[in-house]
């Protein structure tokens, strides 16, 4: 008996740990590709810098050293900063903006979304966040708390990719016996916008594609994607 309860106990658990899997199965997997590519882009990223010291006559540098060296901050943050600030602007600009027939759009005819629902409609129910229940400041910082998050992650990102830039620009001075410059002096280089605009262009680049071709491609079973028998000119709620 105490064997087949050990058992029944043992089951639940597993059945837990796979629901949990399951329900979180696509930020696992964003996470998981996340840290495995970083860790590449470390790795690689120290090799390059070592081999760029070692012609230049300098001595190589730790793997830990180079995770705080310019080089790899300005290369982290240039990319998040893009992402950030990728995101903060679709997800706002969605809020008054349309586009017929694409599945990230609210329908220009339709009714009135869901997400333009007045939330404190819902004031008293009792399954509703707290800001909601709460009301006030709370309330309204909670219904742009998304946008607010992501313009606050690209400032981070912003700021430290001028850090690590500059760093890694007055490298680069001095071992060309260049001058150096201060982070607000960094802001002001060519190098800081092209290090920026490479990446800037490319994001709304891939946000435009994936709303024009999602009028008339499909992807089965994806959310992102109307279904499959829908007609191009519908929204994914159609």
């Amino acid at each position: 008996m105490h064997a087949q309860r050990t058992l029944q106990i043992v089951g639940r658990q597993q059945s837990r740990t796979r629901n949990r899997v399951r329900d979180n199965g696509l930020v696992l997997a964003m996470f998981g590709f996340f840290l495995v590519f970083l860790v590449i882009q470390s790795v690689s990223g120290f090799r390059v810098y070592n081999a760029d010291q070692t012609e230049h006559g300098q001595a190589a540098v730790a793997f830990s050293t180079y995770l705080h060296s310019g080089h790899f901050v300005e290369a982290v943050f240039e990319n998040w900063e893009s992402e950030f600030l990728q995101m903060a602007a679709y997800v706002l600009f969605t809020v008054f903006l349309f586009q017929r027939g694409s599945s990230e759009s609210k329908d220009p005819d339709g009714a009135p979304h869901p997400s333009d629902e007045d939330p404190r409609a819902a004031r008293d129910r009792p399954d509703a966040p707290w800001p909601v229940r709460r009301g006030g400041l709370w309330l309204k910082l909670y219904e742009n708390s998304l946008v607010i998050t992501l313009v606050a992650l690209f400032l981070l990102s912003f700021v430290l990719h001028v850090a690590g830039g500059a760093k890694e620009f007055n490298e680069e001075q001095r071992a060309h016996g260049g001058e150096t410059v201060s982070m607000i002096g960094f802001l002001g280089t060519s190098q800081f916008w092209f290090e920026s605009m490479q990446n800037w262009q490319s994001e709304f680049l891939s946000v435009g594609m994936l709303l024009v071709l999602s009028i008339w491609l499909r992807q089965r079973g994806s959310p992102e994607s109307k279904p499959v028998a829908s007609p191009n000119s519908g929204t994914a709620d159609d």
